[in-house]
């Protein structure tokens, strides 16, 4: 049901990025100006649509969902009164969210508000970024950690782990190929040039740290199988980025306007602007809602707190992020920090309640910039996001950067503090 709340809110902010959807509002509702001016809109409805108009939903929606990120908090089953309030009441919780959405719109002096709460948005936006860089170089460790317990027991888990390995190298080494081919040319494409050395570059400093000597000695676990997820992922970051980069027009030799740097084939792909944008949001909507809904399970929020079940207690096995039966052993149970997970919550909640308010409370902030284009709001809107914008491009840049120093730092920690023992 919070999903589908912010779901909703989600596409509200959408079509009020949308001109298309404004202009055949106008079109086709009668007396579409008088009603307008009826409710203090503007001439055209203009305050209902736009950034502006997007800050303002998506402050009502991170207020809902941080009210409740304080009400849940200490909350340990769910017999308590503040955990009924949270599992339901559902229609109540609409109204409530509709009208912090719309009473938004009446915050007195609106300039202030929207300067103000830029920064908040963006300041939110990267954190969210952030905790799935954290969780993915979590994620990285855990398999490489689950597979090498089975080696003790079984050596085909070796041939797995080289299997699974060259299969990620591979996929980096070929997308960078590719993106070399297809997104720089002979003359011309100097950043592209340079961000693709530059990346491809920082793969090949990970993998070698990986298995340098001092790191090897404080942690026998480390090995290629994480460097090489990091490596894919930063590969997937940097196509992600040069495909949201604007495109550069030069003129021919007959002087003619000739878009270079991109694919030929790609430029047939925006001829259709609202399939693309359907698409697109459709697939944005997805993502993020993904994000969310994985990152406030208990397995998540323990990794970002640093609880982990001990390395002798690891059962191997290819879907290692459920335990077997979808329960733990005994043993395994009894050898985790902190709270069993029970999962008809009587004496304890699958998930922490507070935690899953704090990540959509984060994601909304997140949605609030990518919708209005991060730092360029002024002319943004739904059609032209996925033609290309400078602040998605470096956005994405500077997460592919986080996520290598984020793994780089797991890395070199233990080196330079020798004294503190670290879980992963």
């Amino acid at each position: 049901m919070y999903a589908l709340y912010f779901i909703l809110v989600v596409v509200l902010c959408c079509i009020m990025m949308s001109t298309t959807v404004a202009h055949k509002m106008k079109e086709h509702i009668p007396f579409f100006e008088d009603m307008c001016k009826g409710i203090k809109a503007g001439d055209t409805c203009e305050k209902l649509v736009g950034y502006s108009a997007v800050y303002r939903v998506c402050f009502g929606m991170a207020c809902f969902f941080f009210i409740f990120c304080l009400l849940t908090l200490k909350i340990n089953n769910s017999k308590s009164c503040r955990a009924h309030i949270h599992n339901g009441f559902w229609f109540f919780k609409l109204l409530l969210l509709g009208a912090m959405c719309s009473g938004a719109f009446f915050i007195p002096d609106q300039d202030t508000f929207l300067n103000a709460w830029r920064y908040v948005g963006a300041v939110g936006g990267f954190l969210f970024i952030g905790i799935q860089l954290l969780l993915l170089v979590e994620f990285a460790h855990k398999w490489n950690k689950n597979w090498t317990a089975g080696t003790a027991s079984n050596k085909l888990w070796y041939a797995s782990l080289a299997l699974v390995t060259l299969i990620m190298y591979s996929i980096a080494t070929g997308g960078l190929v590719l993106m070399a081919v297809f997104y720089t040319q002979k003359d011309g494409c100097m950043e592209n040039k340079i961000l693709l050395g530059v990346n491809g570059g920082l793969c090949v400093l990970i993998s070698l740290v990986a298995i340098s000597p001092c790191v090897q000695n404080r942690q026998p676990h480390s090995g290629l199988l994480q460097s090489g997820v990091i490596s894919c992922y930063v590969t997937y970051l940097t196509f992600s980025a040069l495909s949201s980069k604007p495109a550069e027009v030069v003129l021919d030799e007959h002087g003619k306007n000739v878009t270079i740097c991109v694919p030929d084939f790609g430029q047939d792909l925006y001829r259709d602007e609202n399939l693309v944008t359907i698409l697109g949001t459709s697939l944005l909507i997805g993502c993020i809602l993904y994000s969310c809904l994985t990152s406030t399970t208990r397995s998540s929020s323990d990794a970002l707190q640093g609880r982990y079940a001990a390395p002798e207690l690891e059962i191997a096995r290819c879907c290692f992020c459920f335990s077997p039966g979808g329960e733990d052993t005994e043993e395994q149970q009894q050898g985790k920090e902190g709270p069993r997970v029970i999962y008809d919550e009587k004496k304890g909640t699958v998930y922490i309640y507070s935690y899953f308010h704090f990540v959509f409370f984060l994601a909304s902030l997140y949605v609030m910039m990518t919708v209005t284009n991060w730092f360029n709001y002024e002319s943004a809107n739904i059609e032209s996001f996925f033609s290309g914008s400078w602040s998605i491009f470096w956005v994405k840049m500077a997460s592919c950067w986080i996520c290598v120093l984020l793994y780089l730092c797991t890395l070199v920690a233990p080196l330079c503090c020798p004294t503190r023992e670290f879980s992963v």
